[in-house]
């Protein structure tokens, strides 16, 4: 978690950075580019394609666009957007792709930089500006790279401000409001949950958490290019901070209806609807997951691989069936290997589920070494750790027996 708090930082700008394009760029004819009906649907059908991990589609339109419309933001911005996204089913295994996301960004800055140097009240230059370091800004908190975090960041909110000082840009909601309710949310929700970051906070202003909760909810439900994202992020708060779990599935379904083959979004309704006791159902989409999985199916990988397996597992458990949960929570400690994250909570759970079953079987050879993983991999004061110190302390005096 702590990786992604700088990220959180600059998610005032992640309006712009998902959907910048929304904004209006006045070309030589004083027409507005994206007031263009047909131009609008055509974004609209590349942005649906792009959030269904259809990139292929979306990037044909993106050409298009770079074809047309070479000496603007806009399509450099589009395929790093496609290029984060990308990404997105592990941050923590990006490879090559990283680097093409910050070429692309730094790209969408330089043209859009020549944009304000002409006009320097260009509102969608500015947008583009900050929507590119806003996101820069969260892609260096997941390389743990917190100096350029912080200082894409601060270019993030400068562009930002300069947009909110434009009387025009008012004309713009509630596209502009996406931002507003990210920022006002995330800013207060740092200092309750990372008192330690208050030196960082110093640089940025004080928000509203409550008041940002209603403004993303007016953008999911009025706005017409940030509403995608705006759904993305309440359906976070509601599940993971507010603990609304229903709400979440509601949003949760409605995204993977939209976006079925959206690994992320997957995922999160498969989780939703175990969290929500539907464990039938929870069922059959954790096993079409892993289905994708062993089909190769573009963004399915060790992740939500884990997430299925540890779901069927605990479903299995539940109607006693150990022949089936082994199976799974055993493939759910495999994943969390393969993708270095075996300090992940479903991976521990796993773990500590398998070594009580073994303990209870007398399996005791194949408990210790999970037993000596959750010990590895979690903190004294935990609840993991001292269930597996105490599972430790049983198969020992059952050996002295």
């Amino acid at each position: 978690m702590r990786r992604k708090i700088l990220g959180l930082l600059v998610l005032t700008t992640i309006c712009v950075s998902a959907n910048a394009w929304q904004v209006s760029y006045k070309v030589d004819s004083g027409q507005y580019l994206l007031q263009n009906v047909f131009l609008q649907v055509e974004i609209t059908d590349a942005v649906d394609h792009m959030y269904n991990f259809n990139f292929h589609k979306a990037e044909v339109e993106f050409n298009w666009l770079k074809y047309n419309y070479p000496e603007h933001p806009l399509p450099y911005f589009l395929y790093g957007i496609s290029t984060w996204w990308q990404m997105m089913p592990n941050l923590d295994k990006v490879g090559d792709l990283g680097e093409e996301f910050l070429g692309y960004m730094d790209e969408s800055v330089e043209k859009a930089e020549k944009l304000l140097d002409a006009d320097e009240n260009n509102i969608e230059a500015l947008f583009f500006l900050a929507g590119s370091h806003g996101f820069k800004g969260r892609y260096y908190s997941e390389r743990r790279s917190w100096g350029k975090a912080a200082g894409a960041g601060r270019l993030a909110l400068k562009y930002l401000k300069k947009i909110k000082a434009i009387e025009d840009s008012e004309s713009f909601s509630p596209e502009i409001l996406f931002g507003d309710a990210l920022f006002n949310y995330y800013s207060i929700w740092i200092r309750e949950n990372y008192p330690m970051l208050k030196p960082i906070l110093m640089f940025f202003p004080k928000g509203d958490k409550e008041l940002g909760i209603k403004q993303m909810e007016e953008v999911s439900v009025n706005a017409f290019y940030t509403r995608v994202e705006a759904v993305y992020f309440l359906m976070r708060i509601k599940a993971f901070e507010q603990k609304k779990t229903a709400e979440a599935l509601r949003l949760g379904t409605y995204m993977f209806k939209q976006y079925p083959n959206n690994p992320y979004f997957h995922r999160f309704y498969a989780r939703m609807l175990y969290n929500s006791g539907k464990r039938l159902e929870a069922e059959a989409v954790s096993k079409e997951i892993l289905h994708r999985l062993d089909s190769g199916m573009l963004g399915y990988e060790e992740t939500s691989g884990r997430y299925a397996s540890f779901f069927l597992g605990h479903i299995n458990k539940g109607r006693g069936n150990w022949i089936e949960a082994e199976s799974y929570y055993l493939q759910t400690i495999k994943f969390s290997e393969d993708s270095e994250s075996e300090d992940a909570g479903y991976a521990l759970y796993a773990r500590l589920h398998l070594a009580e079953y073994y303990v209870d079987e007398k399996r005791y050879d194949e408990a210790s070494p999970l037993i000596t993983a959750i010990r590895k991999n979690t903190k004294r004061r935990s609840s993991s750790y001292k269930k597996a110190k105490a599972l430790a302390k049983e198969i020992k005096r059952n050996r002295k027996r």
